[in-house]
């Protein structure tokens, strides 16, 4: 395996239990930003009949909400692990939070980004003018604390998503930051979730005082 890349079954683990770790107040929460090989991984929501190519890359289910997703090389994984019982306890909320951060980042990067009613997951245009996807959502939560994250694209192979039915929704395309001429590399793409955390977390933490 490319040193560069995670495995997904380990990171599963140590995410799994970085999590009971700071439900128990041993260890601080983490954003945790890598890619993994080639895998698909299936929500608590995903159903066989969109699993289109059933061998062409492992499969793992990964506990989360949501239904099949992609991951592999050139897609920036973000596992975001945080103690909703200090923030709030409102997962909704939450999931909007982060939804923004990501908006806000690919924005830094020259791409308008918004939420699309009614479809997880973050969208933009592409070069046709088609609506796309760019970004996944799938979150857990166990005990208040968050598990799993978000998958943008950078550079991907777009066609390793034909395998499956990307997050259940057919009827659009996939796109990457790559196809839409802009730079994909994941340092800039760091860079700027780093730059707008501070005001994810101050969101999250202004909804708990204004409950």
């Amino acid at each position: 395996m490319t040193p560069d890349l995670t495995d997904y079954a380990w990171a599963l683990a140590e995410m799994e239990a970085r999590a009971a770790a700071i439900r128990e107040g041993t260890a601080s929460e983490l954003v945790w930003l890598l890619e993994h090989p080639p895998v698909i991984t299936g929500g608590t929501s995903a159903t066989e009949g969109e699993l289109l190519e059933p061998g062409r890359f492992p499969v793992h289910r990964a506990g989360r909400g949501g239904r099949y997703t992609y991951h592999g090389p050139g897609q920036r994984v973000g596992y975001v692990l945080l103690d909703l019982e200090a923030r709030g306890r409102d997962v909704r909320r939450y999931v909007a939070s982060l939804e923004d951060w990501l908006i806000g980042a690919l924005g830094r990067l020259g791409v308008s980004a918004r939420k699309a009613p009614g479809r997880i997951g973050i969208w933009t245009d592409d070069l046709a003018g088609r609506e796309a996807k760019i970004g996944a959502i799938g979150v857990r939560v166990r005990r208040w604390v968050t598990l799993h994250g978000f998958a943008l694209n950078l550079d991907p192979d777009l066609t390793h998503f034909d395998a499956i039915v990307p997050c259940g929704i057919a009827e659009y395309p996939v796109t990457s930051l790559a196809a839409l001429r802009r730079d994909p590399s994941p340092e800039r793409l760091d860079d700027a979730l780093a730059a707008g955390f501070p005001q994810f977390l101050q969101s999250l933490d202004q909804r708990v005082i204004h409950a």
